[in-house]
């Protein structure tokens, strides 16, 4: 990152919908960092145990060592001061204190690179994220392919009905979709109490 001053911490963020690649190009910054000889540590929320408990793993099964945590201030307290570079991925699983944490780990002089989702399965800004997107000094927003007709695509289609805001999950669970094939109320299920009934052709009630 040559625009910014030698010694001097930042903020980078790395946003987009699932199967955007946001892990990848984490894992890939941090695998030049570590060419580089600098110090790395790599953090992730304890909820997200799909691929491995303490790795990042992309979908593309990229894999960097990492420390699972279960708040944000608990990265606070596992920073070695050593340390030049720390990543974090799945940032939207954390609380609201994550931008603090991460501004603070910037003012100390180290680089922070941050991925993760921006909005949730109804396409609405995700956790901590609008408020991290905003105090850093770099954001790349990733793209992916639409399941449904192949358009780049920033939001993210939850398969299964449910009200739940965070429901771990991969392809299983979710697909990208652009814009036009998003259906931010998940999948249309039909409530067969409203249908027609053939005897008297009125909606039950």
């Amino acid at each position: 990152m040559s625009f910014m001053r030698p010694g001097a911490g930042w903020i980078e963020v790395i946003t987009g919908p699932m199967f955007s690649g946001k892990s990848e190009e984490l894992i890939r910054r941090l695998r030049r960092a570590a060419i580089a000889r600098l110090r790395l540590q790599v953090f992730k929320p304890a909820v997200d145990d799909r691929f491995s408990v303490d790795e990042v793993v992309s979908h593309s099964h990229w894999r960097v060592p990492s420390e699972p945590v279960k708040t944000a201030a608990e990265i606070l307290e596992r920073m070695d001061p050593r340390t030049e570079v720390v990543g974090i991925d799945e940032a939207q699983f954390f609380d609201e204190e994550l931008p603090r944490v991460c501004s603070h780990l910037a003012d100390l002089g180290k680089r922070v690179i941050v991925a993760g989702l921006d909005t949730d399965y109804r396409g609405v800004p995700f956790g901590p994220m609008p408020e991290l997107l905003a105090v850093a000094e770099q954001v790349q927003k990733v793209t992916a392919i639409c399941a449904r007709c192949g358009a780049p695509a920033s939001f993210t289609q939850r398969l299964i009905p449910s009200d739940e805001q965070v429901i771990v999950g991969a392809g299983d669970l979710y697909e990208a979709r652009c814009r036009r094939c998003h259906e931010p109320g998940g999948p249309v299920h039909i409530d067969e109490r409203w249908l027609f009934t053939p005897d008297d052709g009125k909606r039950e009630r």
